[in-house]
């Protein structure tokens, strides 16, 4: 579900492995005896008039799409994108689309949770997989994590970290602190983007900060500035992060940080994990977020919503 910028990115870089064999950023080549090419697409969904209809390989290429083009062949998905959801009333309709797949990847915009819900609820009926990438709750709501043990169903999120993005490396800088011993005395985040992705944020915020202060450590000390929309950055994301801190008998330590990264190729880099993490669950019978999968969000079971 979703047809934007991380979609286009997942989509792009299958069809690159394939051609090429190459394992340039891949994390783990096979899970479970899956393989990153392994995937197929069986059904897309998305709101914007102009991709539905499309064959997915083209409708991940329309505008405002704006992640560069990978140097590989990309054949046609046959696969025509249908009209996404508009409310809970149309869950069967989905559900019937769903037919003959595993896994359903949500990569809608964040801020919507009762169409999120909606989508939890097509997966649950269909008997596939369903995986949150956004950060409304779902595999942290305790009914909806009940409801699908009880169908026996996967349910994986909520929130992505992506591949190496500023939640990440912010904690991992301040989880170094800790380790050596240092005692922090504040430090923030300014995230930067050009995508859709991004301008849904800015207008819709919602529990996108609750989710990112669930993957930071020492939360009441680390403040987010408001997301800022910049739309000449196109699918790069800039992130600005600040630590100062304080080392033996109270010397000062000020560590400043720029980080540019491709934001869906980010994505696309823990997707393609979470997509064979998912499968695997189902086809094994395991219930619940997997504990491998844990580590790739940023707000799993257990966190705040």
């Amino acid at each position: 579900m979703g047809v934007g910028n991380n979609t286009s990115a997942l989509v792009q870089g299958i069809a690159f492995y394939r051609e090429t064999g190459s394992l340039i950023g891949v994390h783990r080549p096979v899970i479970d005896g899956l393989g990153v090419g392994d995937i197929e697409f069986v059904a897309a969904f998305a709101t914007s008039p102009e991709k539905v209809g499309k064959d997915l390989t083209d409708a991940i290429l329309l505008p405002p799409n704006n992640v560069p083009r990978l140097d590989c062949a990309l054949p046609p998905a046959g696969v025509a994108v249908t009209k996404g959801l508009v409310d809970a009333t149309e869950v069967d309709r989905v559900a019937v689309a769903l037919h003959g797949a595993e896994v359903l990847l949500y990569s809608a915009p964040s801020g919507r949770p009762e169409t999120a819900r909606a989508y939890a609820a097509a997966a649950r009926e269909a008997g596939v997989a369903f995986v949150n990438t956004t950060s409304d709750p779902v595999a942290r709501d305790p009914e909806w994590v009940a409801s699908y043990a009880a169908a026996g169903l996967p349910l994986l999120g909520d929130d992505l970290a992506s591949q190496f993005g500023t939640s990440v490396l912010h904690n991992e800088l301040l989880c170094l602190l800790a380790e050596r011993g240092l005692t922090l005395v504040s430090s923030y985040q300014v995230n930067l983007g050009g995508t859709e992705d991004f301008r849904n944020l800015v207008e819709n915020p919602n529990t996108k900060k609750q989710s990112k202060l669930n993957a930071l450590s020492a939360s009441e000390k680390v403040r987010l500035a408001p997301l800022g929309y910049l739309p000449h950055l196109g699918s790069r994301k800039v992130a600005h992060l600040n630590v100062e801190a304080q080392g033996w008998a109270g010397a000062e330590v000020s560590l400043d940080v720029k980080l540019t990264v491709h934001d869906p190729a980010g994505a696309a880099g823990v997707n393609i994990d979470l997509i064979r993490i998912a499968a695997s669950a189902l086809r094994t019978g395991r219930t619940g977020c997997p504990a491998e999968a844990t580590p790739l969000f940023k707000s799993p079971p257990g966190t705040p919503v």
